[in-house]
């Protein structure tokens, strides 16, 4: 299985923060933004993964993690010129993903909970199309929502439905099987000359073969596109570090207990960082997990 993180855009909802630098680089309490989609497909067990960003972006997060082989994992990289949408990622990235199945991750999204690699992996074994991942929201009618049957399998899906029938927001992971190639070249682009990923998902809905997995009590999502919600979901990872000694998206500690990599290794990436505390965190994880 193929991984792609979109961490393209130019990020204006976040002016002046990323008018010199990418949103993508932004600091969500100890690490950049985009170590925490990284994150989601590595705990899915997906080592060959594409970044695309814009072509400002790309020498900075090449410098950040280079060919990836420091976590075990094969990274390449591609530019998105100006964003056309989300579907574009799949003709961007069409050589990479070849005929196999693929993940998609938006760059400004953070996902924890307990149990998520068990569910990844579960998940990515029978896709059978398109799955998505929902999450329950208060607010359905500002989100894309998804209605489900009993056994999962979607029925509709609504952009910002002024009547909603469920409060299954659509998040922004996404599982394909090899078709969403084809489908998203195929695609139409909206009024605003978008490829949109909603297309891409009602196609499968269409031919019967997409499904929703939610994601319940237990489970964090977080959207990290504006101000408020940066410091929201920096709030959340420092409260877990505090509280529960958890970091949440330590690319090192993921890389170590998925067998990316080996103690000796994860423990020789911290020193790099041994005058911060997530380079100490990493040692002691190194030594605990050896």
């Amino acid at each position: 299985m193929k991984g792609i993180v979109l961490a393209g855009g130019s990020g204006t909802r976040l002016f002046p923060l990323t008018l010199a630098t990418s949103k993508q680089l932004l600091a969500i309490y100890d690490k950049p933004l985009v170590y925490y989609p990284l994150s989601v497909l590595m705990l899915a067990d997906i080592r060959d993964i594409m970044i695309i960003s814009s072509p400002g972006s790309l020498p900075a997060l090449t410098d950040l993690f280079g060919d990836g082989s420091h976590l075990g994992l094969n990274l390449t990289y591609a530019a998105q010129p100006e964003p056309r949408g989300i579907a574009e990622a799949y003709l961007i990235g069409a050589d990479h993903i070849g005929n196999d199945d693929s993940a998609l991750i938006l760059g400004d999204n953070l996902f924890h909970g307990h149990g998520f690699a068990r569910l990844l992996r579960e998940t990515r074994q029978d896709i059978g199309g398109c799955t998505l991942f929902g999450y329950p929201v208060s607010d359905p009618e500002r989100y894309g929502i998804g209605e489900v049957d009993d056994a999962g399998n979607l029925v509709s899906l609504e952009e910002k439905p002024a009547a909603p029938r469920s409060d299954n927001a659509i998040t922004g992971l996404y599982f394909y099987d090899s078709d969403v190639v084809e489908i998203a070249r195929d695609l139409t682009p909206s009024d605003r000359g978008e490829l949109e990923i909603t297309d891409v998902n009602r196609v499968y809905l269409k031919n019967g073969r997409a499904r929703l997995v939610r994601l319940g009590r237990g489970f964090t999502w977080l959207d990290a596109g504006t101000h408020e919600s940066m410091l929201a979901a920096s709030t959340y990872v420092q409260v877990l570090g505090k509280r529960q000694g958890v970091r949440v998206a330590c690319l090192e500690e993921i890389a170590l207990r998925m067998g990316f990599i080996d103690a000796e290794a994860c423990h020789e990436l911290g020193a790099r960082m041994k005058n911060s505390d997530y380079g100490q965190y990493v040692m002691d994880m190194a030594r605990r997990l050896t």
